[in-house]
């Protein structure tokens, strides 16, 4: 994959079995301890309770995004983008996803866990109004680092939708190829 370019349009889709192989290899990239390719597949078949996105540019999955609904709350389960798309935006795309699925769901808040030293995933999730609430101490395994738990509580609010469409305003790339998955 190329370098996204400023104006590359990306198309936003729900994430099906054929883009397992092109997740998996991005969460290879990005995770210490990527996901299963039989987790992912559980994630995507038979249940309601999940939701994930992939972003494409030119028809390649740069980047993905899972939301689980647990009661009225949204709980982000991941955001990754392949490297050789970070910093155009597309990360910013996909969560503004999952935040209108979670809007449209009517759930009340959303929340998420990041590794306390991710300072650029921190940054995101403060623009669209994610909170610090706590620390999970020693949660990821692989170097006992704490995980940051982030709320944001205000999501039934409009002001929570102009937030998130503003965070995204300034990205380098385009949502195209049809309005919201």
């Amino acid at each position: 994959m190329s370098v996204v370019t400023a104006g590359d349009p990306v198309v936003l889709r729900r994430m099906g079995e054929a883009d397992i192989r092109a997740v998996t290899a991005i969460d290879e990239m990005v995770f210490v301890r990527p996901w299963s390719t039989g987790f992912l597949r559980d994630q995507i078949l038979g249940t309601d309770a999940r939701f994930h996105v992939v972003a494409e540019v030119g028809g390649e999955v740069v980047g993905h995004a899972g939301l689980a609904v647990v009661a009225d709350e949204g709980h982000v389960t991941t955001v990754a983008v392949s490297p050789s798309a970070q910093r155009a935006g597309i990360g910013c795309l996909l969560l503004a996803e999952l935040c209108r699925r979670s809007v449209s769901l009517n759930l009340v808040a959303m929340t998420l866990e990041v590794r306390a030293s991710n300072l650029p995933a921190r940054g995101l999730y403060s623009r669209f109004g994610f909170a610090p609430s706590g620390v999970r101490p020693g949660y990821y395994s692989d170097n006992g680092e704490d995980a940051l738990v982030m709320w944001a509580h205000d999501i039934a609010d409009p002001s929570f939708l102009e937030r998130v469409e503003a965070a995204c305003a300034s990205t380098r790339v385009t949502c195209g190829g049809g309005d919201h998955v």
